[in-house]
């Protein structure tokens, strides 16, 4: 059994690098709802932070459904 230990390097950096900006993401848009929710405390609008959040979420969902897309075997 060969272990191509360059491979499961290039894999193991990929990996890390997306999970992290994953969570980077989703923290932000954690946070444009928290500020979307002061913003309607103080009578203003929350249009933009209630954008940044949906942007944020849809990314990672876009994310999650591309690395499922990729494990899922295709069949042709």
């Amino acid at each position: 059994m060969d272990i191509k230990w360059a491979a499961l390097g290039q894999v193991f950096v990929v990996s890390l690098a997306v999970s992290v900006v994953v969570v980077v993401v989703f923290s932000l848009g954690v946070l444009a709802i928290s500020a979307r929710q002061v913003a309607e405390e103080r009578q203003a609008t929350g249009t933009g932070p209630l954008a940044a959040a949906v942007l944020c979420f849809a990314a990672c969902a876009a994310v999650v459904g591309y690395g499922i897309y990729l494990i899922v075997p295709q069949f042709h």
